[in-house]
């Protein structure tokens, strides 16, 4: 059975798991549960790399792979199938988000052993699955809006999932809300672009599009619009300015929720649906011009508040945020594959630094404080060293994943503009910084634990094996791109090219796609291969990784006397960064407070209360009053009931007469 017919069986496995545990599981032993919840996704990436299997042996004509299972809407000439697509950039998506899920769940066994609800959290992260998958396989938007709502359903429940904690149940549904925000955006971009090519799947959609001219720079555009407008929607999924703020809340969920959803696949799906509808961002330059933005700015912003985290979650959330950032300024330069690239290089080290994080946090009996660590890569070796790892991917060191996948995000931006370009390298520097920071708070020096009470020890075996395997990963997993640096093909590049160049502008028609040699600048010269890899080695991203390096090992290893210091002599930037530039209690002071004002002096006082409960009981009362002077007709005198008789008898009389006249 060819499972490229029958792709409904990727996303019905983890549903089918989310639903066993769910109903079941309650009254299920863990081993069971552990069945059920990690068998289903084994079966999902299974029956994935299967499909992808059969889609190497496609042809190019084949290619989106869509097959139709059968009608769900239809409403006058709004017709959405059931759906379901693969093409190389749904291939990359199935591999990271089946994989890396396998790996969280299997994670999850040691890490959520002794937490009440473990049923439940099996089925959730199920579900999110389930979601995921189908946001990655729908073949239009109105189906991939499915999936999106269901990660964002899913982020809720898992962030809140210890709901006896005040500070989870907040963070849950400042998740939840501030992502509605961003939907509502994307629910209006959705109506637009119905209503421009009377179709919501994407094939249609895109090949409308392709015959439209790319937009002027300026908003006034369709093309511009509908984008602008999607794009409020990644804003908020994928946690960028001005709609970030709930990410780092949403560490109060368990870790393994944190790597999964909030750094390995539900964040990047953002990154994903812009770079889907790429035939819309490339005929829209004002449109990627602000999605470059957003991202640059992103990426330097959150990076400044991560240098001053003292929780190890709060580092990598903001990092999270900051990574994001580089993937949509990959995409509004038009690096489309550099962007995707590094959301899947960011998926293995970023996903793995949130596991070893939590391993840590698991050897130090719950403390996620690193002012409270110290002196632990003796104590936890294997977690120390797949940690160490990670950071010499996200910190770009060459060799390992991030290097090759965020130096193509930044020389692209170099090729398109300075600021950006600028603004990404400074994120990078403080990216090295901060992580090796934290790699020498956690595991350098001298204990700073009280070693009586807390009893370090290195995680199981169901913890370990998938930092490893991230690992690994990380390592290796940007090189398909090294052969570029010595004269030879970007085998990931050349991969996704199909996706983005089949409904590419024509040659000339925008300036933004820069990585397609056709359409760099006139007076750009490509170097030679041997220069190519000199500068890849010695470029500026790396000396400043390197710098960023060297300025955390001074501050927190030679010198660590220093920071205390900095931060006394700028305590007023200290303290602004500290807190982190006081956003929430700024949007809190704006935003939050003004409309609890709102709700309950006019919405509820006057509009609740006054007019509608007052026009309800006023009606009541007004009934009750007039009841009772009614009643008093009800004397039990019979000369008085004969008496009205004999007056609604004559009334009924006039009355009808002068109908009758009337009528004549």
């Amino acid at each position: 059975m060819p499972i490229l017919d029958h792709l409904w069986i990727i996303i019905a496995l983890p549903l089918l798991g989310a639903a066993l545990n769910g109903l079941l599981g309650k009254n299920c032993s863990k081993p069971v549960v552990n069945s059920i919840g990690i068998g289903s996704i084994a079966l999902a990436f299974l029956t994935a790399m299967e499909a992808v299997r059969e889609f190497a042996q496609l042809s190019p004509e084949q290619i989106p792979w869509i097959r139709n299972y059968f009608t769900w809407i239809t409403a006058g000439i709004f017709k959405v199938d059931f759906s379901l697509q693969v093409d190389q950039l749904t291939v990359v998506m199935l591999f990271v988000v089946t994989f890396v899920s396998l790996l969280v769940h299997i994670y999850s066994t040691g890490y959520m052993a002794h937490e009440d609800g473990y049923y439940r959290f099996f089925s959730y992260l199920n579900l999110f699955v389930f979601f995921m998958l189908t946001l990655v396989l729908a073949s239009n938007v109105v189906l991939m809006f499915v999936g999106w709502e269901g990660v964002g359903l899913c982020s809720y429940l898992l962030v809140g999932f210890w709901f006896l904690k005040q500070s989870a149940i907040s963070a849950g549904k400042k998740a939840f809300i501030t992502t509605r925000i961003g939907d509502l955006g994307f629910t209006i971009g959705i109506l637009f672009l119905f209503w421009t090519f009377h179709s919501v799947d994407f094939v249609t959609v895109f090949k409308q599009a392709a015959g439209m001219p790319v937009e002027a720079f300026g908003p006034a555009g369709v093309l511009t619009g509908i984008s602008l407008l999607l794009f409020i929607g990644a804003v908020g999924k994928s946690a960028q300015i001005p709609l970030y703020v709930w990410l780092p809340d949403a560490m109060e969920g368990p870790t393994p929720v944190s790597a999964l959803i909030h750094a390995a696949t539900m964040v990047t799906a953002g990154v994903y649906m812009v770079a889907r509808m790429n035939p819309l961002f490339s005929r829209a330059p004002f449109a990627m011009f602000i999605v470059a933005m957003i991202g640059a700015l992103t990426a330097f912003f959150a990076a400044t508040i991560g240098l001053v985290q003292t929780d190890i979650k709060k580092v990598l959330a903001y990092s999270t945020v900051s990574q994001l950032g580089y993937m949509f300024l990959g995409l509004g330069v038009g690096a489309y594959a550099s962007g995707v690239f590094h959301l899947m290089t960011h998926a293995f080290f970023k996903g793995l630094l949130f596991l070893a994080a939590g391993s840590v946090i698991h050897a130090m009996g719950g403390d996620q404080e690193m002012p409270h660590m110290g002196g632990l890569r003796t104590k936890i070796p294997i977690t120390f060293w797949c940690m160490f790892i990670a950071t010499l991917a996200i910190a770009g060191i060459p060799g390992f994943a991030g290097f090759f996948s965020k130096d193509e995000i930044l020389e692209a931006a170099e090729h398109s503009n300075l600021w950006f370009y600028w603004l990404g390298l400074l994120g990078a520097g403080f990216t090295s910084f901060y992580m090796f920071r934290l790699i020498f708070l956690t595991f350098f020096g001298e204990p700073r634990y009280d070693e009586h009470k807390v009893h370090v020890h290195e995680s199981p075996y169901n913890m370990t094996v998938p930092l490893i395997c991230l690992a690994i990963l990380s390592t290796v997993g940007g090189w398909v791109a090294a052969p570029h640096l010595v004269g030879g093909t970007e085998y990931f590049d050349k991969f996704l090219s199909p996706v983005f160049a089949a409904y590419a502008p024509a040659q000339g028609d925008t300036v933004t796609r820069v990585l397609n040699p056709e359409l760099l600048p006139p007076d750009y010269t490509a170097p030679s291969a041997g220069m190519d890899l000199l500068h890849a080695l010695t470029g500026m991203p790396v000396i400043i990784a390197l710098l960023g390096l060297l300025l955390a090992w001074w501050f927190y290893i030679k010198s660590p006397e220093t920071p205390k210091k900095l931060a006394q002599s700028v305590r007023g930037l200290y303290t602004l960064v500290l807190h982190k530039y006081y956003i929430d209690e700024l949007y809190n002071a704006v935003i939050v407070q003004p409309l609890l004002w709102i709700s309950t002096n006019v919405l509820w006082h006057v509009i609740d209360e006054g007019a509608i409960d007052g026009t309800v009981n006023g009606i009541g009362r007004g009934m009750r009053e007039s009841g009772a002077h009614v009643r008093q007709i009800q004397s039990g005198n019979a000369r008085s009931y004969a008496t009205w008789v004999v007056i609604g008898a004559v009334a009924v009389t006039v009355l009808m007469l002068g109908i009758w006249g009337m009528v004549r």
